[in-house]
């Protein structure tokens, strides 16, 4: 593998030693770094999706700092409860070379491991008490300082409208392809508005919140499966809880790979779903508010929809967002996504009964 492309980078953070490339991410490129005798992330900011990487590192440098003197005031480990990045020799945030690339470095945290999915409920539950401790460490965090690092990104009305858009362009001649998905997510797009409503009306209030709340991006200690802390901060800003319970279930509780092209597999596990619900309620009973419960069931289909739908617009207008390994990759994506959808709608009653027993 050719990295010399990360040579400008290592002088600027005075990097020892680095390595090849690791993780699962679909944004950014990762890899192995040391300094100062401890191990190290590397990343290279994908500058098509962050146009903003001073908005993006100001956010994380932030929000980072904000969690340690928590963590030290409830006299826990700052090194262990959330990530410490790094600054460049001269002081800044990141690193920007002469070809225009953005680079951060963060200290990676020993005997700690992630899962791409889930093979255990207990994993989940962690997961969810993890976020959920990051939710309460930070809602003493003034939310309106933190930059918007993705414009309108959980602006779900705004995503349909995107796809609206793909649809009425067709610039790569791709439409055809994925009439059904189109047909079925227009069907599904009435509802969609609710929450940005909500928060709009101020009837739901704005947190700090994550919006990437993926399994993989909890990291668990390795030995125990406790949760350890919460990764992949680039798009920290303001937003609702909502987004980041949501999110993290349909990642979570749907029972295949998200690109997973037999439709049969994509199911949504509901013992998953309480999992989830049961770490979650644990942490934030308290301090969510009833309109945000009432939703929290919703979200789960609200976040699985607009995921849906932005790898079906992204297909049709040439997979220029996310990365992709094949030429139907995004629009196996987006399949698998609006088939959770469905059978999310076919449980919701269910899942309604959760979040009342649990919250």
């Amino acid at each position: 593998m050719d990295l010399n492309h990360l040579r400008e980078a290592r002088q600027a953070f005075d990097i020892v030693s680095y390595g090849e490339s690791f993780g699962g991410g679909h944004i950014n490129d990762t890899y192995y770094a040391k300094k100062n005798g401890r191990l190290c992330v590397l990343q290279r900011m994908n500058k098509n999706v962050f146009h903003n990487p001073i908005g993006v590192m100001e956010n994380i440098f932030s929000v980072t700092d904000h969690l340690r003197k928590k963590l030290e005031e409830a006299g826990k480990d700052p090194a262990r409860g959330t990530l410490q990045f790094i600054r460049t020799t001269d002081g800044a945030p990141f690193f920007e070379d002469s070809k225009g690339n953005s680079y951060r470095l963060y200290y990676y945290i020993d005997d700690s491991i992630t899962f791409d999915s889930v093979s255990d409920p207990k994993q989940f539950y962690e997961a969810a008490r993890t976020f959920g401790r990051f939710q309460n460490m930070l809602a003493d965090f003034p939310s309106e300082q933190l930059y918007e690092t993705i414009e309108r990104f959980h602006d779900t009305p705004n995503r349909v409208a995107q796809l609206q858009a793909a649809i009425a362009s067709n610039p790569c001649g791709r439409l055809a392809k994925c009439g059904a998905e189109v047909e079925y997510a227009l069907s599904q797009a009435g509802e969609m508005h609710v929450v940005v409503d909500a928060l709009k009306a101020g009837s739901i209030p704005y947190r700090v919140t994550h919006n990437d709340t993926k399994l993989n991006n909890v990291l668990l200690d390795k030995d125990t499966l406790e949760g350890i802390c919460v990764i992949d901060l680039d798009t920290i800003m303001p937003g609702s809880l909502l987004y980041d319970f949501g999110d993290a279930l349909r990642f979570g509780a749907n029972t295949a790979v998200e690109d997973e092209t037999d439709l049969d597999k994509v199911t949504f596990d509901l013992k998953l779903f309480e999992a989830y619900t049961k770490g979650y309620a644990e942490e934030l009973k308290h301090t969510i508010t009833k309109e945000e419960k009432e939703l929290l069931a919703f979200s789960a289909k609200l976040l699985t929809y607009e995921c849906g739908i932005r790898f079906l617009a992204d297909f049709m207008n040439g997979d220029t967002y996310f990365k992709t390994k094949y030429a139907n990759h995004n629009l196996d994506r987006a399949r698998n996504q609006l088939k959770l959808c469905r059978e999310i709608d076919a449980k919701r009653a269910e899942m309604e009964r959760i979040v009342a027993e649990n919250f």
